[in-house]
């Protein structure tokens, strides 16, 4: 944990954006890991070692080999929940210092890319070569290799396996993959816009991965909020209102979206669009009385910042820039690499208001499609209206009424307060109008999904987090006809 904390360069919400804990008496950094690592590591500390491990006045300590205490600051009934997300993951810490640790905030090893910390999971690597493929072999010492049928039916992803040998291949190119399909190099792939349709018009060969109603995949659109003339809100309120979203679902995403109200998750009901406000609605009359309260006289070209070999970005901008020329808004779509991306355009609140200039005005959030990183109510509220946002708040966003819900999530365990925080913060964010929430996705990459050989393929589970860590089938899960 402490590892993770020092890779987020010590920041006060390292922790997925949330304010769990006070770090104030915490002291972690190279000196202590040398510390640990000479002295017996983690598998036999010295009694050095064991006063940094057991150290109370840390937030995070151990009480000895198979207790882990976490203080919080606050109660919070969903901390549980945290854990399935990129900070819960549990791997050899030992492995990682023996093999030169864990790097630092500007520069992580690398080496854990090609040499995968081992595990004690189903299946463990055998083979990798970057970009191009990774091999996967079942585990001979599986601790749950003995698991009866009714065991693994309790729990899914507890299955042994059902293949000795699985290889996970990277291809960039659509039209690759979808001949791997067809002629049954691959039983299971990702088929996106391109092949979309041939795969709908093989209803006897292909199932393909679908949502259900209520989806925490989502997309939405940011209107930068430090940057002239997206600082003005009645321009923002203009631009939500110019947007077509049944042009945009259909164009983009194939129709397969359900209307949403950020920034609260769906799947979260009881924090979900409080206040019942509707979406923003395509209303071209009002966009333009919106557009005339902001009394410019020589609107200037608006920049939508989107991603490279990225289609339904690229798609989502040229829908946005012909609704926006409707109301006499011009839009230069400005495509960068990946890298350039995230260095521009997914920084934490403060990088985002410095990088206001290099991101324009509009922008799709994350680049493409954004999935939430813990299984708590407060995820998405704490990434993309904070000011303590760590990722995603691309327009760079804030609000004191706002910032009064986000803090309650973790401030209070008070759950009427709280939706009476979250309430007011919502009807602000909706008159303030810093993103343009486009939907929830029914097809699981948005204007594609997972494709699978029905011939050959039963079933499989995914990602409980659906795809914020990733979009790939749990091997171990997947059945043969």
């Amino acid at each position: 944990m402490y590892g993770a904390y020092y890779l987020q360069y010590n920041s006060t919400s390292w922790f997925l954006s949330y304010d769990f804990f006070n770090m104030s008496n915490v002291n972690f950094g190279q000196s202590t890991i040398f510390l640990i690592n000479s002295s017996g590591g983690v598998i036999n500390p010295s009694s050095a070692s064991l006063g940094i491990m057991e150290n109370s006045s840390w937030p995070i300590y151990v009480t000895g080999p198979y207790q882990i205490i976490f203080n919080l600051m606050t109660p919070y009934s969903f901390f549980p929940g945290v854990f399935v997300s990129p900070f819960g993951l549990i791997y050899d810490v030992q492995y990682v210092l023996d093999n030169g640790g864990f790097g630092n905030a500007t520069s992580i090893n690398p080496l854990f890319n090609t040499t995968p910390i081992p595990g004690t999971g189903p299946y463990m690597i055998t083979d990798i070569s970057e970009n191009a493929y990774v091999q996967f072999v079942q585990n001979p010492n599986y601790w749950g290799r003995n698991l009866t049928q009714a065991q693994i039916s309790a729990q899914p992803t507890l299955d042994p396996g059902h293949v000795k040998n699985v290889i996970v291949y990277y291809k960039s190119d659509d039209v690759a993959r979808y001949t791997d399909l067809s002629d049954g190099a691959a039983q299971i792939v990702d088929i996106s816009k391109s092949d979309w349709n041939l795969v709908l018009a093989n209803p006897n060969e292909y199932s393909y991965l679908a949502f259900p109603n209520q989806s925490a995949l989502i997309a939405l659109i940011s209107l930068q909020t430090h940057l002239y003339p997206t600082n003005i809100t009645s321009v923002r309120q203009a631009i939500v209102h110019a947007i077509n979203y049944t042009q945009l679902s259909q164009t983009v995403f194939d129709g397969e979206t359900s209307p949403w109200v950020g920034p609260g998750d769906p799947t979260w009901p009881q924090f979900y669009d409080l206040g019942n406000l509707p979406p923003y609605q395509y209303n071209l009359t009002l966009a333009e009385q919106d557009l005339a309260e902001a009394n410019i006289t020589n609107m200037p070209t608006f920049t939508f910042t989107t991603v490279a070999g990225c289609d339904l970005c690229v798609d989502t901008a040229q829908v946005v820039q012909g609704d926006l020329a409707q109301i006499g808004i011009n839009v230069n779509i400005n495509v960068i690499t990946t890298g350039a991306f995230y260095e521009c355009c997914s920084g934490d609140y403060e990088q985002n208001v410095q990088n206001a200039a290099q991101m324009g005005q509009i922008g799709l959030v994350g680049g493409s499609l954004i999935a939430p990183y813990s299984l708590t109510p407060g995820s998405y509220w704490d990434f993309f209206v904070s000011n303590e946002s760590v990722d995603t708040n691309q327009a760079a966003y804030y609000n004191p009424t706002v910032q009064a819900c986000v803090n309650g999530f973790t401030d209070t365990s008070n759950i009427s307060s709280l939706i009476g925080l979250c309430t007011a913060a919502q009807q602000q964010i909706y008159n303030d109008a810093p993103y343009y929430w486009v939907g929830q996705m029914k097809l699981f990459t948005g204007d594609g999904s997972i494709v699978w050989q029905k011939n050959t393929i039963k079933g499989f589970l995914v990602d409980p987090l659906f795809s914020a860590l990733s979009d790939q089938p749990l091997l171990n899960t997947v059945t043969f006809v």
